[in-house]
C-alpha cells in the first residue's frame, strides 16, 4: 500500500519536474501536533509518530526523525522501501547533510512552502542553488496525490475567563506593542497557534489534544487582526458571545483563507516575526520593501512565565489530575490479573476517572499505555487489534495527562504489576533517583535547562548509560503540552528554541527514562513549578516546586540502591501527597494510599 502510494507520489513529481520532494510533520503553523488533514507524512510513510520528516526522491525515499521513534519507526516502515534515518546517531547525516549528497546537479527540490519553516527553506534553497536546481516551493504534491484526504475544519471556540487567565487581552496586547516598540518594529505577525490562543485568551479544538483556534494573527500599533474565521469562508464556531469578545478587545475578525491575499498588501516597513516560526510561504509572500526584524516571538516567553492566578490554578488542575490517576493506580492494583484488561482499556478507564473531575476538557494527548517490551518505544502508541494484555507480571508505563480550565498535566508513572526481575528494580530505582535529583536541585537565576540536564543524567553516565530524549519540556496553560522556551537538555538544540533562562512561573516537566528494547521501558514524570527561593550577596537562588501529586509505585524500589538523600527526597515528597490526596479519599481506598506512600527506610 506504501508503496503504490509512492508510485503515485513520484509520477506527479516527474509531471512537475521535481526529483526530490519533502513532506515534513507540519501545518500551516508550524505546529508540533497536527490535525488528520495535514498528517501527509502518516500517510505516505505510513509512520505514526509525531516528528519525522520524509524525503521522496524518485529511486529512493528515507525518514528522519529522533530517538523516541527509533523503534517504532522500524516497525512501522517495515516493508515500504523507505529507509530509516536515525537523527542524531553515529554516522548518520542530518536531513540538510542527506540532501546535500543526494541531490545531483541540475536536480530540483519541491515542497510545499506553507508547512516548511522560513529558515529551514533557506538552507534547502541553498543547497540546491548550489547544485545549479530549481527549488520548487508552490506545489503541494502530497495533497494533490492523497485520495480520501479529510477535511480542514474549525470548532467551536471558547474565551478563557479572566479568573483562569489572571490577565486580558488588551493587556497582553499591550505588552507585545511594548516589545514591538524596543525592536523598532510597525507590525507582529503571529502564526504559532499556541501564542495566538495565549495572546488573546481564545481556546478551541482545530489540533487533537491541543486547545487550539486554527488562525494567523497581526498586531499594529493601533489594530490586531485575526485570521480565523471559517477554513472555506464559513461563520462555524464562531458564536455570537465569542465576535462581541473580539469587539470590545479591538480585534477584527477576519477569514482564515484571506491571510495570504493579505500578505502582499502589508503597507507597515518593519515586521517582527520569527524566522523559525514561520513558513517560507509568507517570507517569500511578504513585499519587498518590508524590513524584517527576525527574532523569537515576545508571546513564546510571556505565555512561559505563569503569572499568579495561573500558578494556583496549576495547582488546582494538578490536584484534580492526581486523584484520578491515584485511583486508577489503586484500580491497576486491585484488578490486574482479575479482569480483562489491554493497554487500550486501562487507557480508557484512566480517562474516563478524570472526565469525573470538575472542568476537565479533554486529554493533553493520546495516553502512552505501553505494557512489557512496549514501554520501550519511547512514545509508544496502542492500536486496537495490536495492543497488548495487560497481565499479572511486568512492569507498565502510563505516560498521560489532561486539560482542564485550571491548566495542563503531564504525568508519567510505572507500574510494577506482579514478578520482575532485578534488572528491571535496578533500573526503576536509577529512574527514580535521576527524576528526584533534579527536583530537588536549588540553583542561581541565570541557569537554563542545558545546564541543570547533567543533575538527572549523571547517575545514567556514571554507568555508561542515557536515554534518547530530554530530560524535560515547558508545559502550556491549557495550551500544548510541550511548549518552549524552556527545557531540560543535555545539549543545545537552536532548531527547538527551548533554551531560556529557566525563570519564576515557567513549568518544566522532569522524566528521565530507561528503555530496553524487548523487554521493557521505565520513565517518571513531575511537572516542576520553577519559584524563587532565597536572595542574598550571592544572587537571587531558585527552586522547583513540585505540581505532580502522584504516588512513586514503591514495589519497584530497590532500597538497598538508595542513598540517604534518596530516602529522604522519596518519604518527603510522599508526605506531600499524602496531605493533598487523603481528604479525597476514604475506606479501603484510603487505607491503600497510607500503604502507597508508606515510609522508606
Amino acid at each position: 500500500m506504501i508503496q503504490e502510494r509512492l508510485n503515485r507520489f513520484r509520477k506527479n513529481m516527474r509531471e512537475a519536474g521535481i526529483d526530490w520532494y519533502l513532506v515534513p510533520t507540519s501545518d500551516y503553523h508550524d505546529s508540533e501536533y497536527v490535525s488528520e488533514f495535514f498528517m501527509a507524512r502518516n500517510y505516505f510513510s505510513g509512520f505514526t509518530g509525531s516528528a519525522g520528516t520524509l524525503v521522496v526522491g524518485q529511486e529512493e525515499a528515507a525518514l528522519f526523525t529522533d530517538g523516541r521513534y527509533f523503534i517504532q519507526a522500524e516497525k512501522e516502515l517495515a516493508g515500504s522501501g523507505i529507509r530509516l534515518m536515525k537523527a542524531g546517531e553515529k554516522d548518520v547525516p542530518t536531513l540538510k547533510e542527506y540532501l546535500d549528497f543526494s541531490i545531483k546537479e541540475g536536480q530540483n527540490l519541491g515542497f510545499d512552502g506553507r508547512v516548511v519553516k522560513a529558515d529551514d527553506a533557506k538552507a534547502y534553497v541553498e543547497i540546491v542553488n548550489k547544485k545549479k536546481g530549481e527549488t520548487i516551493w508552490n506545489r503541494d504534491i502530497a495533497g494533490e496525490v492523497w485520495e480520501g484526504r479529510p477535511a480542514l475544519v474549525h470548532h467551536p471556540v471558547f474565551v478563557l475567563e479572566d479568573a483562569y487567565s489572571g490577565e486580558d487581552a488588551l493587556s497582553k496586547i499591550a505588552r507585545v506593542r511594548e516589545k514591538m516598540k524596543e525592536e523598532g518594529a510597525d507590525m507582529h505577525i503571529l502564526t504559532a497557534l499556541d501564542d495566538i490562543a495565549w495572546l488573546l485568551n481564545l481556546r478551541g479544538a482545530d489540533v487533537a489534544c491541543c486547545p487550539v483556534v486554527l488562525a494567523y494573527a497581526v498586531i499594529t500599533m493601533d489594530k490586531t487582526l485575526l485570521f480565523g474565521e471559517g477554513n472555506t469562508g464559513g461563520t462555524e464556531g464562531w458564536t455570537a458571545k465569542v465576535r462581541q469578545y473580539l469587539r470590545e478587545n479591538k480585534v477584527t475578525l477576519l477569514p482564515y483563507d484571506d491571510f495570504y491575499r493579505f500578505v502582499p498588501r502589508i503597507q507597515e516597513k518593519k515586521v517582527l516575526l520569527c524566522g523559525g516560526r514561520i513558513s517560507y510561504r509568507l517570507l517569500k509572500e511578504l513585499p519587498a520593501g518590508v524590513t524584517l526584524i527576525d527574532r523569537p516571538n515576545p508571546t513564546a516567553l510571556m505565555k512561559a512565565v505563569k503569572n499568579p492566578t495561573e500558578m494556583e490554578n496549576l495547582r488546582k488542575a494538578h490536584l484534580m489530575d492526581g486523584i484520578a490517576v491515584t485511583r486508577f493506580m489503586y484500580w491497576l492494583k486491585k484488578n490486574v490479573g482479575k479482569i480483562p484488561m489491554t493497554e487500550l482499556s486501562a487507557a480508557a478507564h484512566l480517562e474516563s476517572l478524570r472526565r469525573q473531575e470538575e472542568h476537565f476538557i479533554e486529554p493533553s494527548f493520546e495516553t502512552i499505555c505501553a505494557y512489557g517490551a512496549n514501554g520501550a518505544i519511547v512514545h509508544y502508541s496502542a492500536a486496537a487489534g495490536s495492543c497488548a494484555q495487560i497481565r499479572p507480571e511486568g512492569l507498565l508505563m502510563v505516560d498521560s495527562g489532561g486539560h482542564y480550565l485550571e491548566g495542563t498535566t503531564d504525568i508519567t508513572r510505572t507500574f510494577v504489576l506482579g514478578d520482575v526481575t532485578r534488572e528491571m528494580k535496578e533500573h526503576f530505582t536509577l529512574v527514580l533517583r535521576a527524576m528526584l535529583n533534579l527536583k530537588s536541585t536549588r540553583f542561581l537565576h541565570g541557569c537554563r535547562g542545558v545546564n541543570l540536564d547533567i543533575r538527572a543524567r549523571e547517575v545514567f553516565w556514571e554507568r555508561g548509560l542515557d536515554y534518547k530524549h530530554g530530560t524535560g519540556h515547558g508545559v502550556g496553560y491549557l495550551l500544548n503540552v510541550h511548549e518552549g522556551p524552556n527545557s531540560f537538555r543535555w545539549r543545545l538544540m537552536p532548531d527547538y528554541q527551548d533554551n531560556a533562562v529557566l525563570e519564576e512561573g515557567m513549568v518544566t516537566t522532569d522524566e528521565p527514562g530507561i528503555y530496553i528494547e524487548g523487554s521493557h521501558g521505565v520513565r517518571i514524570e513531575n511537572e516542576l513549578l520553577c519559584r524563587k527561593g532565597e536572595s542574598n550577596e550571592n544572587g537571587q537562588f531558585m527552586y522547583f516546586e513540585d505540581l505532580t501529586c502522584v504516588p512513586i509505585d514503591l514495589e519497584g524500589v530497590e532500597v538497598s540502591l538508595l542513598e540517604e538523600k534518596d530516602k529522604e527526597r522519596l518519604n518527603a515528597y510522599h508526605r506531600e501527597v499524602y496531605e493533598k490526596l487523603s481528604p479525597y479519599f476514604e475506606g479501603e481506598e484510603l487505607d491503600w494510599l497510607k500503604k502507597a506512600v508508606r515510609e522508606v527506610g
